[in-house]
């Protein structure tokens, strides 16, 4: 008997059909994070707050992007991607968990689940791409800087960007073809707050070897080729900055990369420790610890590493914020 089991049995709702003599699991059963209900209630606050304080953070970064003509630059049109990006990564897992924490009923529908997989899954490949194109483009303003503009144009920042979510799209949809066709038993418990790939393998209960294949193979290709091209990337740079004669400038052409540097270790050690290990080796609890790390704690801390460490960000948020201030104290004379 799995612990806190008895609490859901009146309110869980069970369906299980009958389809060519197999029964078919329409719902799956998220254990989330076993705790007392005041314990519950302290996290679903902070989980909470977190959610809403990076949605914040991120519109205030596209907003600024956006509106500020000295950030209309290659590298804040990533940037501006990858916030949007990070908006609906985060939306995807956190509404759901978020009812979880107030609720005895943690089921989650067959549907459901392989919806919140397919955009889970597209987003973070989608993300490990766009984090090497970033690299790349850290590369070229650094390495050929002559040649930026030439390299660097608008059509190319388009098709790259236009690319990262169409690799993510795709492999998300190659690996749901193969992870929505297991066979699952009864209402399978899944030992984690969301649809996780590695989850719904180990409560399979039909020969899982093919979808680990694929799964393994794909892996494989969106995080160890975006990986080669950032340490390549970062490897050139390393060489050209340690060239360059003068302190001030090697610490200038440094800081220009140092906050993409930060988010890319970040984001590449959280999510390497889940997802470079083997299905046996799978650790669930610590597993859902490091996950809170790569789907809650990194994206709140981008925006802000942006902001700290990237001075052209702040001047532009400082000026959005002033210049905001400025017009409501300007309508509020005029109206007097």
């Amino acid at each position: 008997m799995v612990p806190g089991r008895e609490d859901l049995g009146p309110v869980l709702i069970t369906k299980v059909l009958e389809v060519d003599n197999r029964t078919v699991t329409t719902h799956f059963i998220l254990l989330g994070f076993p705790a007392q209900p005041d314990l519950q209630l302290l996290l679903f606050s902070v989980f909470l707050a977190t959610y809403l304080l990076t949605l914040l953070e991120n519109l205030l970064i596209i907003f600024t992007i956006r509106s500020d003509g000295k950030l209309h630059k290659p590298m804040y049109f990533f940037l501006s991607h990858l916030s949007f990006l990070e908006m609906w990564y985060v939306t995807v897992i956190s509404p759901k968990m978020l009812v979880d924490f107030l609720s005895y009923d943690k089921s989650i529908s067959f549907n459901g689940c392989m919806t919140q997989l397919y955009f889970f899954v597209t987003f973070i490949c989608t993300e490990y791409i766009l984090l090497a194109v970033m690299a790349f483009d850290r590369y070229v303003a650094i390495c050929n800087p002559l040649h930026y503009s030439v390299i660097m144009t608008n059509q190319l920042c388009g098709l790259l960007a236009g690319g990262c979510w169409f690799c993510g799209l795709m492999t998300a949809m190659i690996k749901m073809v193969f992870i929505a066709r297991l066979h699952y038993c009864g209402t399978p418990q899944i030992n984690h707050y969301f649809c996780d790939i590695s989850p719904l393998l180990n409560v399979s209960c039909k020969d899982s070897s093919q979808a680990e294949l694929v799964d393994f193979f794909l892996a494989l290709m969106v995080i160890a080729v975006p990986l080669c091209v950032v340490v390549a990337s970062y490897a050139t740079i390393l060489t050209t900055i340690l060239k360059i004669p003068s302190a001030q400038g090697r610490q200038k052409a440094f800081s220009t990369c140092a906050s993409h540097l930060t988010v890319v270790i970040l984001f590449y050690s959280t999510t390497l420790f889940t997802y470079a290990r083997p299905k046996l080796m799978y650790a669930y609890n610590s597993n859902k610890v490091v996950s809170v790390l790569y789907t809650v704690i990194v994206p709140l801390l981008n925006p802000i590493i942006y902001c700290l460490r990237n001075r052209e960000v702040k001047a532009a948020l400082k000026k959005a914020i002033f210049c905001k201030k400025s017009r409501l104290q300007g309508d509020e004379t005029y109206n007097n």
